[in-house]
């Protein structure tokens, strides 16, 4: 071996092991790849939540009306305990019944956000009434509920049912001859 061939001793050896330098587009490469992975479970995980969402969606509305049937199974079984005793019971007996089973509705009513609009006593709302007759009344002034015939109902302050009510007007006067 000639000196010219020996490298110095303070000279950095090489390791034939050791993995050479990656040039700068090699670098950008590698980044690349481990990018377009991070971007690929991304996408994945988005896919998954979005149907995920959609079956919760799917679900929450298929099985959205669950509480409010069963706050009226109570309901349900006064009504069916009320046709098998009917044949046996007194009138006194089936009223109460009746009664019961109507507070029963109310309360799974109201647990539900469902709220009566009786409306007798107040003045006439075109939002929430419907007007059947318009009756003369000395008593009440013009445009005042007189009775409900047809209780109205709100979910949660959005009309579900308009009272169908029966308004006062101002009485007719004689044209008189």
């Amino acid at each position: 071996m000639s000196e010219s061939t020996v490298p110095p001793e303070d000279a950095p050896v090489a390791d034939a092991e050791a993995p050479a330098a990656l040039d700068p587009l090699s670098e950008a490469k590698v980044q690349a790849e481990a990018y377009y992975a991070q971007y690929l479970r991304a996408v994945a995980e988005l896919e998954n939540v979005r149907k995920r969402a959609a079956r919760d969606v799917e679900q929450a509305s298929r099985y959205a009306i669950e509480r409010f049937a069963n706050e009226l199974l109570p309901a349900i079984d006064s009504f069916e305990l009320a046709k098998v005793t009917a044949a046996s019971a007194d009138v006194k007996s089936l009223l109460e019944g009746q009664e019961a089973t109507h507070r029963l509705l109310q309360k799974a009513f109201e647990k539900s956000g469902i709220r009566l609009l009786d409306p007798t006593g107040q003045p006439f709302n075109p939002a929430e009434h419907e007007a059947m007759v318009a009756a003369p009344s000395t008593e009440h002034p013009p445009g005042t509920v007189l009775q409900t015939v047809q209780t109205g109902y709100l979910l949660n302050g959005r009309l579900l049912r308009p009272a169908r009510v029966i308004v006062s007007k101002a009485p007719e006067t004689d044209g008189g001859t």
